[in-house]
């Protein structure tokens, strides 16, 4: 009884009734108010949102408590970012970040249609229908629209010899972002990246191989596709050669230390004499050290620990070029993309454990003393490095997230190689085919299917609003069209080039994707419409 959440009182006739404790100090919604209360919370978000969608979506500025300042219009870092404290505006980030996650792309895309699906259920709750046969009519409407999803996709063959249709397509995805003005050429070092690493007969794309490393300083337009590794890193020591052909790599986990003892006791030095004879010892056990690498055959050391001065100048005495302090997950692409072995003992280091490499480099930027390391011409090319640069650490930073998101969408291309047009097109074909299964209905569904075809349209009134077209006519205009010219790739003209049919201007997305961001849009709706009760601590005003 101890977890009972108050206590047990009578009445004058012997009635009980219970008397719940701390009742001033919580906060409870129950019913409509409840789920409307969500409805507000969800659509704000959405409305926040709804600004950033397609290739003129404007950016936003996020401050973090510390000061650090994010420009960006990616809907999963927006979401991430913003200092959310209702638990429904909770939901909508995990939503965003589940489906760039998943998919990588339309991060914003299924925020604004989740809110969209929540503002029409308002209106049919006010109607008086009951929540929960809204929330089934809404998946029933999901299924419908999948549906014609997959009747109006286009097979996408994936050639590693004809890139260009994939670069087109990376190219859609980047047409929003701040790498739009270079946006071929980070749509081609996206596409080269994938196409390194992907195994076409499997449709496997593994993201480990794709390293992605930013420089601020230099422009955009200096980014490039290392076919290797780029390590933010230089020689251990100045005079060390900065450019080593046909190297052999020894990659140790182990430092270039004497070994210390394991037992608690101390070492008492007494004299000059055992000064010198444990002065002497390190030495011969640093040479000992040195030894064993350059016996193996190894001509340059890459090391996870640090080392000595002295380590240092013993290296370079006995020509080894050595570089410290290469964190884990670089040392696993090094040994990957050179086809060594992270040997963690000096003892265990023999030849068939080295790694191999064409060409190691050092590489300096502008005027600045900045220096990194390039590992090219790799045992294994499948490890490549996308290495972008920027005018400063915004830019730095937001084009590596639209990179990730151009490399996640030609992934989910190779995984699935079915398309559909964007621009608004693929739901205005699902809204029709949702809006004409509602009048084959004879249940209380069809106004849940209704409004399901409603909330679809408010991705190309939120592409034709933000490309400064009027959204009611240009929507109007279009689902005429389609239904007149039986063509499911005409969108919304963004670019206001006069032509709307998205198959001209190569504007597609993937299959998986838009069925995706239906599919999770529609279970958080369904998940928040169950819910009619809220306790929580009062602890200030919830909006």
């Amino acid at each position: 009884m101890s977890a009972f959440p108050g206590t047990v009182a009578f009445d004058e006739y012997g009635r009980p009734f219970i008397i719940l404790r701390e009742q001033d100090k919580q906060k409870r919604i129950t019913g409509t108010d409840a789920i409307k209360s969500h409805i507000l919370a969800a659509r704000q978000i959405a409305s926040t949102l709804k600004t950033s969608l397609g290739p003129k979506g404007l950016d936003k500025i996020m401050v973090s408590p510390d000061g650090d300042v994010t420009v960006t219009n990616d809907g999963a870092t927006i979401m991430k970012l913003m200092d959310v404290d209702h638990e429904i505006g909770k939901l909508m980030v995990q939503l965003s970040q589940s489906q760039d996650d998943e998919i990588g792309d339309g991060t914003t895309g299924v925020v604004v249609l989740a809110g969209a699906l929540l503002e029409q259920a308002e209106g049919l709750i006010d109607r008086g229908i009951h929540p929960i046969r809204i929330a089934d009519g809404f998946e029933l409407a999901a299924q419908c629209a999948v549906k014609q999803l997959e009747s109006i996709a286009e097979p996408f063959p994936i050639d590693p010899n004809n890139k260009e249709p994939l670069i087109q397509i990376a190219m859609t995805t980047l047409g929003s972002k701040i790498v739009n003005k270079c946006h071929r050429q980070m749509a081609e070092m996206a596409v080269d990246a994938v196409l390194n690493v992907a195994d076409i007969e499997k449709k496997d794309v593994n993201f480990e191989l794709i390293k992605i490393e930013t420089k601020v300083g230099g422009r955009m337009e200096d980014s490039m596709l290392v076919k290797g590794v780029v390590v933010d890193k230089t020689m251990s020591h100045a005079q060390m050669p900065k450019t080593l052909r046909d190297v052999k790599l020894a990659i140790l986990t182990c430092p270039f230390e004497p070994p210390k003892p394991k037992t608690k006791h101390k070492l008492d030095v007494t004299s000059a004499e055992d000064y010198r004879a444990l002065r002497e010892y390190e030495q011969e056990k640093f040479i000992d050290m040195v030894k064993k690498v350059k016996e193996a055959g190894a001509t340059l050391a890459i090391c996870q620990w640090g080392f000595d001065d002295e380590a240092n100048h013993l290296l370079l005495q006995h020509e080894l070029p050595a570089v410290r302090w290469v964190g884990g997950p670089e040392i696993e692409l090094i040994a990957i993309a050179t086809g060594g072995r992270i040997v963690p003992r000096f003892e265990e280091l023999t030849p068939e454990k080295l790694g191999t490499a064409g060409l190691v480099r050092e590489v300096s930027f502008g005027t600045s003393k900045d220096k990194m390391l390039v590992i090219e011409e790799c045992k294994n090319s499948k490890a490549v490095t996308i290495f972008l640069r920027g005018g400063n650490q915004m830019i730095t930073a937001e084009a590596k997230r639209s990179i990730h998101d151009a490399l996640c969408i030609v992934r989910s291309l190779v995984k699935d190689s079915r398309i559909v047009y964007g621009g608004g097109a693929a739901e205005i074909s699902c809204s029709l085919a949702v809006a004409k299964e509602a009048d084959q209905l004879s249940t209380l569904e069809q106004y849940a299917f209704r409004s399901f075809a409603v909330a679809l349209e408010s991705i190309p009134l939120a592409l034709a609003e933000n490309s400064g077209l009027h959204p009611i006519e240009t929507l109007s205009e279009l689902k005429a069209r389609q239904v007149g010219e039986k063509c499911p790739s005409l969108g919304v003209d963004c670019m206001l080039s006069g032509d709307s049919n998205m198959k001209n201007h190569n504007v597609v997305e993937s299959l998986n994707s838009k069925k995706q961001q239906i599919l999770l849009a529609t279970q958080l709706v369904k998940m928040i419409l169950k819910i009619d009760d809220v306790r929580s601590k009062n602890q200030g005003e919830m909006y």
